[in-house]
């Protein structure tokens, strides 16, 4: 197994990660990304489930920004492997809302844009010709005496692998969120700079859990005219989305429940988050529609890094001690995906300058790929 040598590594495969990493390789650096999960995408998730695909991560992608209105229109014309379906299609352009006390559902006008085959379709497609190394974590990172970075992986699961489980760089660029972050840096090994680790430490996130929950196909004749619905101001939930309506062919209705970030809060140590999931279910069905409470599937999935609460005011958190070290992601200088993209691209500029200054392909990087 051993070690393997590159230009950069990069810790992390979600928006900032891929952008970043293919920003780099595309100027010529040798560059290699390693993700704990076995996909990428980071909070861009879709999960399999009873024969169908759910986002339990990322809700919809909208163009709020320079940078998502760019990938958005890209995808809008790429085709989905073999598949003839676009990556990316206008979902619904009205986000609806559940105000209370009084109970009103009322439309806001808001383009929002899915993926049919899954919204982590938009991380397979950034992955594309990366050096990308699944299932696995890194335990320490060490500057050694010959001006390189080593990291030793652990693997996440029983999956069979050659990969190794060392790798050796020049610089290296941290797109996970910041607690997780602080979890390889603030080792002594490391020897990170204090305000580095105090600026990862003013980093704070919101939790959220989401219930994926699928239904007896008969109801489908029995479904509500929106798509999505969010939850402003409810001591449960924040989101619920017509999962299934995202899908070409689905074959039995789908919900996704998110929670707020205060339900989330009080199970964040819960070993067993079935109970948590029928309880948000249970409430769900009261304010909306009774036979959400029984369904015929459900899972559930806790993001202890949902939302930033509080990020950075900086693009992205910079050292050269003890060696070339950047930070990245949606917790600097924004608290979303655009945030994260924009992360991703100050972050590989600043990489190159600390060492090659090759030409980097900028924002047309998308056609590239």
């Amino acid at each position: 197994m051993g070690s393997q040598q590159f230009d950069v590594t990069v810790i992390g495969a979600g928006m900032a990660g891929l952008v970043c990493a293919q920003q780099l390789q595309q100027a010529g650096y040798s560059v290699v990304v390693v993700e704990k999960s076995r996909g990428a995408g980071g909070r861009m998730a879709t999960r399999r489930v009873s024969g169908t695909r759910v986002d339990h991560g990322l809700r919809y992608l909208e163009p709020k920004g320079k940078f998502l209105q760019q990938l958005i229109n890209y995808l809008e014309r790429k085709k989905n492997g073999l598949s003839s379906q676009h990556i990316l299609q206008l979902w619904t352009d009205k986000i609806y809302e559940l105000t209370q006390p009084q109970g009103l559902i009322l439309p806001l006008t808001k383009d929002c844009y899915i993926a049919p085959q899954g919204m982590n379709s938009v991380g397979k497609f950034l992955a594309q010709n990366l050096e990308v190394w699944f299932s696995r974590r890194v335990e320490t990172m060490q500057a050694t005496a010959d001006k390189n970075w080593h990291l030793s992986l652990e693997v996440t699961n029983d999956v069979a692998t050659e990969k190794p489980i060392e790798v050796i760089s020049k610089a290296v660029v941290v797109a996970i969120p910041a607690p997780q972050a602080l979890m390889i840096l603030d080792k002594p090994v490391a020897e990170t700079p204090p305000e580095f680790l105090n600026n990862l430490r003013f980093v704070e996130y919101d939790p959220c859990i989401t219930v994926m929950a699928g239904y007896s196909p008969v109801l489908q004749e029995n479904l509500p005219e929106w798509r999505s619905l969010a939850f402003p101001n409810d001591d449960y939930l924040a989101w619920v989305g017509f999962d299934s309506s995202k899908r070409p062919h689905s074959t039995q209705p789908v919900f996704v429940i998110q929670s707020n970030a205060k339900f989330a809060t009080t199970h964040l140590d819960s070993t067993n988050l079935q109970p948590a999931g029928q309880e948000l279910l249970e409430y769900t069905g009261q304010q909306l529609t009774p036979w959400l409470k029984s369904p015929e599937w459900l899972q559930v999935h806790r993001w202890r890094y949902a939302f930033c609460r509080q990020p950075l005011a900086v693009s992205c958190l910079t050292t050269e001690l003890p060696l070339p070290l950047v930070g990245a992601g949606d917790w600097c200088a924004g608290d979303n995906i655009e945030g994260a993209f924009a992360s991703g691209l100050v972050a590989a500029n600043w990489v190159n300058s600390k060492l090659q200054n090759l030409s980097l392909p900028g924002e047309s990087f998308l056609r590239e790929i």
